[in-house]
């Protein structure tokens, strides 16, 4: 019996639901919207990061979480309005991780100054999100220089967080991203942006 069966979840069922991801419905972009509209009332700004961020900049990744970067103030004041108000937290104790209970969605939040992959002290930090986010169809969104970073940091400081660097290599791949974008990284990353563009170019060759 696979992982999905077990769970409750078949392959096809899997499979449809990233069908709906990339065409930007079903319930995670339900969530997500939701989520927006709830944090605008609010006042508080934030910033769409990872697997949906990645889909915003145009590299189609399957996610089933929304995650967000929010300052600590930010945090708090989603823990005053909104708990208990559509949202709960998604297990006893949780402090970020939540669940949207209109979709089962989970939520997961990320603050200002926490540091990427392992969790110690770098040069390359989650910034504030109202100074590094953009706008694109009415949701904001980590800008792409920034997410590249912050996956960069995170998988040369975390054997566990592989996948980040994998994340920016697909994302060079998909949008052809020049070798001039190492020059709006912060110096600890660039080295590997560079091997990662040139390890893309070199299998782009490979296959022609």
């Amino acid at each position: 019996m696979s992982g999905y069966e077990r769970e409750g979840r078949s392959i096809w069922r899997v499979l449809r639901e990233a069908d709906e991801l990339f065409a930007k419905r079903g319930a995670v972009y339900d969530a997500l919207h939701r989520l927006d509209r709830r944090l605008e009332e609010e006042g508080i700004s934030y910033a769409l990061m990872n697997g949906m961020a990645l889909i915003s900049h145009g590299y189609q990744r399957y996610t089933e979480n929304v995650d967000i970067l929010l300052t600590s103030e930010g945090l708090a004041t989603f823990r005053e309005k909104c708990i208990g108000r559509g949202y709960v937290p998604a297990f006893t104790g949780a402090q970020k991780t939540f669940r949207d209970t209109a979709n089962n969605v989970r939520i997961e939040i990320i603050t200002t100054g926490e540091y990427p992959g392992d969790g110690k002290p770098k040069p390359v930090a989650f910034p504030d999100p109202a100074q590094a986010s953009i706008e694109r169809d009415g949701i904001r969104i980590i800008q792409l220089e920034k997410l590249i970073e912050l996956k960069l940091a995170s998988g040369l400081s975390a054997a566990h967080r592989l996948r980040d660097l994998a994340d920016v290599q697909d994302l060079i791949v998909a949008l052809d991203l020049p070798i001039d974008l190492v020059d709006q990284l912060d110096a600890s990353v660039r080295d590997e942006y560079r091997r990662l563009r040139e390890a893309a170019q070199s299998a782009s060759l490979g296959r022609e």
